[in-house]
């Protein structure tokens, strides 16, 4: 039928007004309409990304959306809130902000999301997004649009890890905007305060929009308080229908107690138990990018970012002590330094009835210089000077990429459609080592890893409709890799043997699902899903004292992912929604293979049996907004191993399994006038005493319950 010819363009340009920089406007072809004149492609992208989004094909693919505008405001950094309504994402939690640790699939342990690709407007946010793809930034989320969220053919679109990319898309300036104003002001819990603040507007050509916020809190134990600061910037430059050019400047300072790690027994007599007092991190980042948007002649468009930036990673650690025990002797200071540029470029072609053509490069370097020194002040300052030094390293890392995709369209009615995608990622990784930590025993490290990964992907669907409602059906096979990092062939904690560098780490992963909304008000995305990871790495020791990384874990992970939404008060003319939502994972993950002794048919880390998350939500825009939403989960272990962290005379200190949990929140907003905004809610409501994040120092708690209030004024 002639309008599924111009789906893809329809999805592109939704029947919801978007700024001017986040969809530039379209000329559609002449359609016609035989199923009926209400816009169906509309309730789907209440869930789904758009099939075309600029220069990214995700039709085939599962690509969920959770739109900022539709929840109540998500305050103190609750992620398990955010992803609520996001299937799989696991949510880690901890009581410091600066990390956060989110994974999927239970492909791999969520320290500081090493295993997922977060980007924020389509740049990586990591400190080192080849060799040290650690997370310590969270944007601000008031000042986000939405969250992207796409699984299988990740890498093929934006490069190297498992899966999936998370991509924070920031609200920006909109051109033509009038003037406005507003400030966010909240307290609550522990001496929580934060403020957000923004100014915007347009002049001419010429669009900006610029924010400033804080984030504060005492903590919930001694020794666990944070500061938070940061400045966004955009300024947007349209100087035509078919051009633009955006500016974007991010600047983000933290600093956060770290009150440490418990054991089990510990945590059971007290989880507000500080068993470092003196140990503190500071982390930031500053980045400039610069975005070009421009649409020629016979249907081409070209999407183009660079970026440049610093980021800086500080941490005092000292070993625990609970009285009676002495205080320790030492601690230790280790700063990492980030300085990396990069750029992303897109050309989309649009061809036929409804197909499209996009392929690329991406480029990218960073020098990450680290230190370490030892200092009897266990406050020494961040910048102190004259210890003794432990660890002097010089790191540098290289990617650059080529790629391909296209969507064609075929059959009857042009129902059928298939994305084949191809591309070409290099890495090359150095590590170079003046000081040897003093426990170690190996030489000093030179070394230099270089990888070629090709990779493929294709993806089949189909379009059906039932009484003029659309659904589709998905089919989706990819590959996907993991990158050779700093620490995996220069480890500081390790004695490792020089040139013993791992393989690549690769994902094969097949899924295949059915989604849409065959009824008025109500969505379904349901599939099921296959993923082999193979080359896991895996530390070998081979003496007490050398040990080398290596490529010797298989792991097969498959399983159920279902969705479902309905508004009871669909098409009501006073905007006004009741939705009721629920989404389940089912994961069965077990190691295939491994070198190490008995490994096999284990479960690996983080990987429960199942994940449910559902939740109730009463909104009328522009008017009020009630969300009470819960996450269950099953145990899981919390390493490889599945084995106990043994103590003195047969004590346990760390339980293999992290305990089940179930959490539940509330938020709400209410306009008290169309200025006047009243913000506030609880998390964790029913107070449950749990913890979801462990690793080799102990157990991070979770936080109890915890409320906040506050308004948002705007002019």
């Amino acid at each position: 039928m002639p309008i599924l010819a111009a789906l893809p363009l329809l999805l592109a340009s939704s029947q919801t007004p978007l700024p001017a920089n986040d969809q530039p406007p379209l000329t559609l072809p002449k359609i016609e309409v035989r199923h009926n004149a209400e816009p169906f492609w509309k309730p789907k992208l209440q869930y789904l990304m758009p099939e075309v989004d600029g220069a990214l094909i995700t039709v085939t693919t599962k690509a969920t959306v959770t739109h900022m505008e539709q929840i109540p405001t998500v305050a103190q950094d609750n992620l398990t809130q955010l992803f609520v309504r996001t299937p799989g994402i696991i949510v880690s939690q901890e009581q410091d902000p600066l990390r956060v640790n989110l994974t999927y699939r239970g492909l791999g342990n969520p320290q500081e999301s090493e295993y997922v690709l977060v980007l924020q407007d389509g740049i990586p946010t990591e400190l080192d997004w080849i060799g040290f793809p650690t997370l310590y930034y969270q944007p601000p989320l008031q000042g986000i649009r939405e969250v992207q969220v796409i699984r299988g053919g990740n890498s093929l679109l934006y490069g190297p890890e498992p899966a999936p990319v998370i991509n924070f898309v920031s609200k920006g300036a909109v051109a033509g905007a009038p003037f406005g104003a507003s400030t966010e002001q909240m307290i609550g819990s522990d001496g929580g305060w934060q403020t957000y603040n923004v100014v915007k507007g347009s002049d001419g050509d010429f669009a900006y929009r610029v924010a400033g916020w804080i984030n504060r809190s005492d903590g919930p134990r001694a020794n666990s308080g944070y500061n938070v600061k940061g400045v966004d910037a955009n300024l947007l430059w349209t100087p035509s229908t078919d051009s633009q050019w955006g500016l974007n400047l991010h600047l983000y300072d933290a600093a956060s107690n770290d009150a440490g790690r418990l054991t089990y027994p510990q945590w059971a007599a007290n989880p507000d138990l500080t068993t470092t007092p003196a140990n503190r991190e500071w982390a930031n980042r500053n980045v400039v990018s610069l975005t070009h948007e421009q649409h020629f002649g016979d249907h081409w468009r070209f999407y183009g970012k660079a970026w440049v930036g610093t980021s800086e990673l500080t941490q005092r650690v000292a070993n625990p002590a609970v009285p009676p025990q002495p205080q320790p002797s030492v601690t230790n200071i280790q700063d990492a330094r980030f300085r990396y540029v990069g750029t992303d470029l897109r050309l989309r072609h649009d061809f036929g009835p409804g197909d499209t053509l996009t392929f690329g490069t991406t480029l990218y370097h960073s020098d990450a210089p680290l230190r370490g020194a030892n200092y009897t002040d266990l406050l020494a300052p961040r910048d102190a000077t004259g210890g003794v030094p432990t660890l002097v390293q010089g790191r540098h890392s290289d990617y650059a990429s080529v790629f391909a995709s296209s969507l064609f369209r075929f059959g009857p009615g042009h129902h059928w459609h298939i994305v084949p995608s191809l591309r070409f990622d290099h890495e090359k990784v150095s590590v170079f080592e003046t000081v040897r930590p003093p426990n170690l025993s190996r030489p000093l490290l030179n070394t230099t890893v270089s990888r070629n990964v090709p990779l493929f992907g294709l993806g089949i669907g189909n379009d059906f409709f039932d009484n003029g409602h659309l659904n589709e059906t998905y089919f989706n096979v990819s590959t996907g890799w993991r990158p050779v990092r700093f620490f995996d062939i220069g480890s500081p904690h390790a004695n490792i043997i020089p040139g013993t560098a791992p393989a690549v780490q690769k994902v094969l992963s097949y899924e295949l699902g059915v989604h849409g909304t065959p009824a008025d008000g109500l969505f379904y995305d349901v599939s099921v899903f296959w993923m082999n990871f193979h080359n896991r790495i895996e530390t070998i020791n081979l003496s007490p004292i050398v040990s080398i990384e290596q490529n010797s874990g298989d792991t097969h992970n498959e399983g159920f992912e279902g969705e479902l939404a309905y508004d009871f008060l669909h098409g009501n003319s006073d905007r006004e929604h009741l939705e009721l939502f629920t989404n389940l994972q089912l994961l069965h993950a077990r190691f295939v293979a491994s070198a190490i002794p008995n490994q096999i048919g284990k479960a690996p880390a983080y990987a429960p049996r199942y994940l449910a998350k559902a939740g109730i939500t009463w909104r009328r825009d522009g008017h009020y907004k009630i969300a009470f939403t819960g996450v269950s989960s099953g145990s899981q272990y919390w390493q490889d191993s599945d084995q106990d962290q043994p103590g003195t005379g047969g004590s346990t200190l760390l339980p293999a399994r992290i305990p089940a949990y179930s959490v539940w929140d509330l938020a709400a907003n209410w306009n008290l006038t169309p200025r006047v905004e009243l913000l506030g809610g609880v998390s964790n409501v029913f107070n449950r005493v749990y913890y979801s994040r462990v690793w080799t120092y102990g157990i991070e708690p979770a936080l109890g319950r915890t409320w906040y209030a506050g308004f948002k004024l705007s002019l």
